[in-house]
């Protein structure tokens, strides 16, 4: 039987004092994956950062518990150290440091330890490679220059490399053409082959989750889940859209 990795308890959560989410009730046990679809403006990217603990999200009721520890009130850097991962739909540039860097930091941030540099430098061009990455890219300012592809590409360089226990992909296939989207989504599924990580696939297409297993699926409306199934119901909406939820 998999290990219950996260509970959701209830959750609200308000941004500037408007609540987005309402009651959300929520289990992911290690190795699944999860999907969490919904019409634009459903709170999806909300749930997300909040599982973060992006202070900019208010939790006004109910609780996380990661690991069976209460996160509800933990910065985001203590819950990146204890496992949980979230790309960004738009992911910033940093000036000054290179991606290589800032993943090694991030890395001996994880594991609690200094990284041999050669060591790293291996680990890091496989991942690389498993992307299809040109290893140049682990030496140039993070995101700086990159094209929206190159910037996914760089996320899930991040996930191959830090291999959390709870990676939240908060549309990660969106503005990319197809080509980009079968490498990103091959990295996921390098990521899924470990068995232990979790993963919450916040998405409005489908292209990304056509190679993965999908264990359950979501449906967020209105900062409410209205439904959840397992991967069929992905299809469903791939066919039908939302509308039967949004009439529910």
């Amino acid at each position: 039987m998999s290990k219950q990795l996260l509970q959701v308890k209830h959750l609200t959560v308000d941004v500037e004092q408007k609540e987005i989410l309402h009651g959300i009730d929520l289990n992911i046990n290690a190795g699944e994956t999860h999907v969490l679809m919904g019409p634009n403006g459903a709170g999806k990217s909300t749930l997300g950062y909040t599982l973060m603990g992006n202070p900019k999200y208010h939790v006004t009721g109910g609780e996380i518990l990661f690991q069976g520890k209460d996160i509800t009130d933990e910065a985001a850097d203590k819950r990146a150290k204890e496992g949980i991962f979230l790309s960004f739909q738009n992911p910033v540039e940093v000036p000054g440091i290179t991606l290589a860097s800032f993943i090694r930091s991030a890395l001996e941030q994880r594991r609690g330890k200094r990284l041999r540099l050669s060591e790293f430098r291996k680990e890091l061009n496989a991942a690389m490679d498993i992307l299809q990455m040109d290893h140049s890219y682990a030496d140039r300012d993070l995101n700086v220059g990159f094209s929206g592809g190159e910037k996914k590409k760089a996320e899930i360089l991040q996930l191959l490399m830090l291999r959390p226990a709870l990676a939240i992909l908060d549309e990660t296939d969106s503005g990319l053409d197809v080509d980009a989207v079968r490498t990103v989504s091959r990295g996921v599924e390098e990521y899924q082959k470990d068995k232990q990580g979790a993963l919450l696939i916040i998405t409005h297409s489908t292209k990304i989750l056509e190679a993965l297993q999908v264990d359950a699926t979501h449906v967020l409306v209105d900062g409410k889940l209205v439904a959840a199934g397992d991967g069929s119901l992905v299809e469903e909406i791939n066919e039908n859209g939302f509308e039967r939820f949004l009439n529910a």
